[in-house]
Protein backbone atom coordinates (compact mmCIF):
# COMPACT_ATOMS: atom_id res chain seq x y z
CA UNK A 1 0.00 0.00 0.00
CA UNK A 2 1.24 3.75 -0.78
CA UNK A 3 1.33 5.87 1.99
CA UNK A 4 -0.49 8.66 0.83
CA UNK A 5 -0.29 12.29 2.56
CA UNK A 6 -4.22 11.67 3.17
CA UNK A 7 -3.78 8.81 4.83
CA UNK A 8 -2.48 10.33 8.08
CA UNK A 9 -4.52 13.19 8.05
CA UNK A 10 -7.52 13.74 10.59
CA UNK A 11 -10.67 13.10 9.28
CA UNK A 12 -11.89 16.22 11.65
CA UNK A 13 -9.65 18.04 9.70
CA UNK A 14 -11.09 16.84 6.03
CA UNK A 15 -14.95 16.55 7.44
CA UNK A 16 -15.28 20.66 7.70
CA UNK A 17 -14.25 21.14 4.12
CA UNK A 18 -16.72 18.32 2.83
CA UNK A 19 -19.45 20.59 4.85
CA UNK A 20 -18.25 23.80 3.43
CA UNK A 21 -18.73 22.25 -0.10
CA UNK A 22 -22.25 20.94 0.63
CA UNK A 23 -22.91 24.10 2.13
CA UNK A 24 -22.17 26.25 -0.83
CA UNK A 25 -24.34 24.52 -3.15
CA UNK A 26 -27.35 25.36 -0.45
CA UNK A 27 -27.31 21.59 0.85
CA UNK A 28 -26.97 20.88 4.63
CA UNK A 29 -24.50 19.00 7.04
CA UNK A 30 -27.15 16.35 7.84
CA UNK A 31 -27.22 15.28 4.57
CA UNK A 32 -22.93 15.25 4.60
CA UNK A 33 -23.65 12.75 7.84
CA UNK A 34 -26.05 10.75 6.07
CA UNK A 35 -23.96 9.87 3.36
CA UNK A 36 -20.91 9.50 5.38
CA UNK A 37 -22.64 6.84 7.42
CA UNK A 38 -24.56 5.71 4.42
CA UNK A 39 -20.97 4.59 3.25
CA UNK A 40 -18.96 3.35 5.91
CA UNK A 41 -21.53 2.47 7.95
CA UNK A 42 -21.13 4.03 10.83
CA UNK A 43 -23.83 5.66 13.07
CA UNK A 44 -24.02 9.25 13.76
CA UNK A 45 -22.52 8.52 17.13
CA UNK A 46 -19.48 6.68 15.90
CA UNK A 47 -19.15 9.43 13.25
CA UNK A 48 -19.05 11.91 15.95
CA UNK A 49 -16.43 10.05 18.50
CA UNK A 50 -13.97 9.30 15.22
CA UNK A 51 -14.38 13.19 15.10
CA UNK A 52 -13.96 13.50 18.28
CA UNK A 53 -11.15 11.68 18.61
CA UNK A 54 -9.23 12.80 15.25
CA UNK A 55 -8.89 9.12 13.93
CA UNK A 56 -6.77 9.89 10.66
CA UNK A 57 -8.41 8.96 7.96
CA UNK A 58 -6.79 5.37 7.40
CA UNK A 59 -7.95 4.14 10.56
CA UNK A 60 -11.54 6.46 10.07
CA UNK A 61 -12.00 4.29 6.89
CA UNK A 62 -10.36 0.91 8.22
CA UNK A 63 -12.52 1.16 11.22
CA UNK A 64 -15.71 1.09 9.15
CA UNK A 65 -16.12 -3.08 8.81
CA UNK A 66 -19.68 -2.42 7.58
CA UNK A 67 -18.26 -0.14 4.68
CA UNK A 68 -21.70 -0.27 2.24
CA UNK A 69 -21.71 -3.28 -0.41
CA UNK A 70 -23.43 -0.97 -3.09
CA UNK A 71 -20.36 1.22 -3.01
CA UNK A 72 -19.62 -0.91 -5.72
CA UNK A 73 -21.84 1.25 -7.58
CA UNK A 74 -20.31 4.58 -7.36
CA UNK A 75 -18.72 5.11 -10.81
CA UNK A 76 -17.03 8.77 -12.76
CA UNK A 77 -15.07 11.18 -11.96
CA UNK A 78 -13.65 12.99 -9.16
CA UNK A 79 -10.53 15.28 -9.16
CA UNK A 80 -9.05 13.54 -12.16
CA UNK A 81 -9.46 10.15 -10.87
CA UNK A 82 -11.74 7.41 -11.99
CA UNK A 83 -13.00 6.05 -8.93
CA UNK A 84 -13.72 2.66 -10.07
CA UNK A 85 -10.54 2.01 -11.50
CA UNK A 86 -8.61 3.05 -7.96
CA UNK A 87 -6.73 -0.13 -7.38
CA UNK A 88 -5.79 0.92 -3.70
CA UNK A 89 -8.55 -0.12 -1.68
CA UNK A 90 -7.85 2.89 1.43
CA UNK A 91 -7.54 5.33 -1.66
CA UNK A 92 -10.75 3.52 -3.37
CA UNK A 93 -12.58 4.33 -0.41
CA UNK A 94 -11.72 7.89 0.06
CA UNK A 95 -12.24 8.92 -3.67
CA UNK A 96 -15.61 7.13 -3.14
CA UNK A 97 -16.93 9.63 -0.48
CA UNK A 98 -15.30 12.28 -2.72
CA UNK A 99 -17.54 11.43 -4.95
CA UNK A 100 -20.62 11.09 -3.27
CA UNK A 101 -19.98 14.85 -1.95
CA UNK A 102 -19.35 15.97 -5.17
CA UNK A 103 -22.64 14.64 -6.38
CA UNK A 104 -24.57 16.43 -3.41
CA UNK A 105 -22.66 19.66 -4.27
CA UNK A 106 -24.18 19.01 -7.71
CA UNK A 107 -27.48 18.97 -6.92
CA UNK A 108 -28.14 15.11 -6.84
CA UNK A 109 -31.10 13.85 -4.79
CA UNK A 110 -30.31 11.91 -1.99
CA UNK A 111 -32.05 8.93 -3.40
CA UNK A 112 -29.43 9.22 -6.14
CA UNK A 113 -26.63 9.43 -4.20
CA UNK A 114 -27.28 6.75 -1.84
CA UNK A 115 -27.97 4.35 -4.62
CA UNK A 116 -31.56 3.34 -3.63
CA UNK A 117 -32.38 1.12 -6.18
Amino acid sequence: MTNHKIYKMSFADIYPLYVAKAEKKGRTKDEVDEIICWLTGYSQEELEDHLLKRSDCENFFESATNFNPLSRLIKGVVCGVRVETVEEPLMQKIRYLDKLIDELAKGKTMAKILRHE
